[in-house]
């Protein structure tokens, strides 16, 4: 696949463009909170360590904060500046600069697909009490069992 490096955009900049571009984008907004998840607030809860976010269906959508990339190391007061944009399709933390599309959150995206990974590695490498006991078990019958080949 070849790239033209010199192509020239042709950008309409007239006032019946960027008129109609705002009317298409209004449009696009209202029919993303008409048919997809909203929310109508959002707050840190301090006392359980979660960001709690209030769904328009009346569904509660909570996540610790160290699971979302850019929130790890966020102080409580910078994760108590959090804010909704004014369709409830995201929440923004000002101070840190950070943005999450309600649709993503509810989907268990809490960042890049590097950050998901590093984090599904870690929690792969956690041992609970459950993990060591079905471990152990494991090893007294010969270690994990071989996957079955399905036709």
């Amino acid at each position: 696949m070849t790239h033209n490096v010199n192509r020239k955009w042709q950008l309409d900049l007239s006032e019946d463009a960027l008129t109609n571009q705002i009317a298409q984008a209004r449009a696009m907004a209202q029919k993303l909170a008409e048919e997809g998840p909203c929310a109508t607030s959002v707050r840190y809860d301090e006392s359980r360590g979660l960001i709690e976010i209030q769904l328009k269906s009346g569904a509660m959508l909570s996540f610790p904060p160290h699971l979302a990339q850019e929130l790890t190391d966020a102080t409580p007061a910078q994760l108590n500046d959090v804010w909704l944009d004014a369709a409830g399709l995201s929440v923004h933390w000002e101070s840190l600069d950070v943005d999450f599309s309600i649709a993503g959150l509810m989907q268990g995206l809490f960042g890049t697909k590097a950050w998901m990974a590093e984090l599904g590695r870690k929690g792969g490498q956690s041992m609970s009490d459950a993990k060591r006991k079905a471990a152990r078990e494991n090893g007294k019958k010969g270690g994990r069992p071989k996957k079955l080949d399905r036709v």
